[in-house]
């Protein structure tokens, strides 16, 4: 690979990688929410 395509592949690696995290986190969240929901779970009262 020459190093111009190295460096085209690095930066895109990069570029990506908060959006991988970021949609990680939400695809967590979203599940946890999903299952708390479906497991009738309630938020606590004070």
């Amino acid at each position: 690979m020459s190093f111009l395509e190295q460096t085209i592949w690095t930066v895109l690696g990069y570029g990506v990688m908060p959006f991988i995290f970021l949609s990680g986190f939400v695809a967590v969240a979203v599940t946890c929410c999903v299952l708390l929901n479906a497991f009738g779970v309630q938020s606590a009262e004070k």
